[in-house]
């Protein structure tokens, strides 16, 4: 099939643009080179949007929550990943969490099936000299492509490190010793019926051994390249969390409060005491065979992580279906290099789309992905692009990406309030949150209604 626009690389990002730009009439090659004999040191499968560390959207109130309303504009944009999302939707109290098998395998299904949509299974090792592109490699981008970009925006790679969490078998964790609730016991209707995390809990002198082993455990040694590489802070290690403090973790996520432990009881705390620290699981398959331990992306060597984690309270026999591990993610200095429509400077043809741009988060990589494929199809039809207005969370997040933040220090940045303009008037703390969603949801309404219809 003769190809309108080229997309490269299958994960969310690239996989929401080709979505739209074929529902919009135009004929896309989508090259992924993971099913051509290609891997990453992330990725276990060739499935299209394939999920490598979380499987949570985090959270999906769109009232009073940055990226609920991120939800809440893709969803009125027809996301195909917000789409595959509810499919494959598991419980997670107000979080967004899915199966990750079923929801690579509903976008593949909807990509494939889709008449103008063309998926080769192929390495592309150099950035196109014209026609129109969108390069959505994300952040663990093929070397030979990475020099190709490198060489085509003048300016060096920047990078950070990205952890994945551990994930456990449910059958082999030990109930006696654990509960299921969620914090501060909030349901959503997707609620299990005791509550959406496993909890193990620790008493103090528990936690100062596990804190002590994740100083002591054997780490994963860096080549001297990647030395000076920084963490983004919303993945942080759990050693390194650790490493900044002994009360640390129990400020994190490992924070006890608003659980009650049935294993302490007290007559004035009948229903329990909070635990003096706490490692909870999140459901992570619909079927609830598989969990995965919330917050504790690690660098440890697997030896060191079996060793310590099976100290945790429940977890002494655990079985692990898949250790934590540490792979490095590569990005442009986007403000710098592309324009406010995601385009190269050097090569207006080419776009760029997804976590390889600087955001941080699978809604918000799919969400530029989104942009992308809308931008490319009105530049193809000839029309003006209105741009998205900075209230939104997707104007938000993408003037964050091509121009409000420092080009010196550039780093990764999932959507958040603090990419919102302020408002001019003075508005009371409490209301704040729930202020700038029902701004963005007006503004965006109007943008929407200023917008070609696509059809159904």
């Amino acid at each position: 099939m003769a190809h309108d626009i080229h997309i490269i690389g299958g994960g969310l990002a690239g996989s929401e643009a080709a979505w739209q730009l074929a529902r919009r009439g135009y004929k896309v090659r989508l090259s992924e080179m993971r099913g051509g004999g290609d891997m990453t040191p992330a990725h276990q499968t060739d499935g299209l949007a394939e999920l490598v560390c979380s499987n949570s959207f985090r959270s999906d109130d769109d009232e009073k929550n940055a990226v609920g309303l991120l939800h809440h504009e893709m969803r009125r944009l027809d996301s195909i990943v917000m789409q595959a999302g509810e499919v494959a939707r598991v419980p997670a109290g107000s979080a967004m969490a899915v199966d990750r098998d079923i929801f690579s395998a509903e976008v593949q299904r909807a990509l494939t099936e889709h008449p103008n949509i063309t998926v080769v299974r192929e390495r592309v090792d150099a950035l196109p000299d014209s026609g129109p592109t969108i390069v959505a490699t994300g952040p663990l981008t093929a070397q030979s492509l990475a020099e190709s970009i490198v060489t085509a925006t003048g300016s060096d790679r920047l990078a950070f490190f990205d952890a994945i969490a551990p994930i456990v078998h449910r059958d082999s964790i030990d109930m006696s010793k654990c509960w299921i609730q969620s914090r501060w016991n909030k349901r959503t209707e997707a609620s299990n019926e005791d509550g959406d995390y496993i909890n193990c809990p620790m008493t103090k002198e528990q936690y100062e051994a596990f804190h002590q082993g994740l100083i002591d455990g054997e780490k994963t040694e860096f080549r001297e390249w990647e030395k000076d590489t920084p963490y983004f802070e919303g993945c942080m290690p759990i050693e390194v969390m650790a490493a900044r403090g002994v009360e640390t973790l129990r400020y994190g996520p490992m924070k006890g409060v608003g659980l009650d432990n049935p294993y302490d009881t007290t007559e004035e705390h009948p229903q329990g005491r909070w635990p003096y620290a706490v490692v909870q699981l999140r459901q992570d398959n619909k079927l609830g065979t598989l969990w995965n331990m919330v917050g504790f992306q690690t660098k440890l060597k697997y030896g060191a992580q079996i060793e310590l984690f099976r100290t945790i309270p429940g977890l002494e026999n655990a079985e692990f279906a898949r250790l934590g591990g540490l792979h490095r993610n590569t990005f442009l200095n986007s403000p710098v290099v592309l324009d406010r429509q995601l385009r190269l400077n050097k090569a207006p043809h080419i776009r760029f789309a997804g976590q390889v741009t600087g955001c941080e988060g699978y809604v918000e990589s799919a969400a530029v992905g989104l942009m992308a494929g809308m931008m490319a199809a009105e530049e193809m039809a000839g029309r003006d692009w209105t741009p998205l207005p900075r209230e939104t969370a997707m104007g938000a997040l993408l003037s964050h990406i091509t121009g409000d933040a420092d080009a010196t220090h550039f780093q990764p940045m999932n959507v958040n309030f603090g990419l919102f303009p302020p408002f001019e008037e003075r508005v009371h703390k409490k209301a704040r949150k729930e202020a700038y969603t029902n701004r963005a949801k007006e503004s965006f309404g109007r943008w929407l209604e200023g917008m070609e219809r696509v059809p159904a």
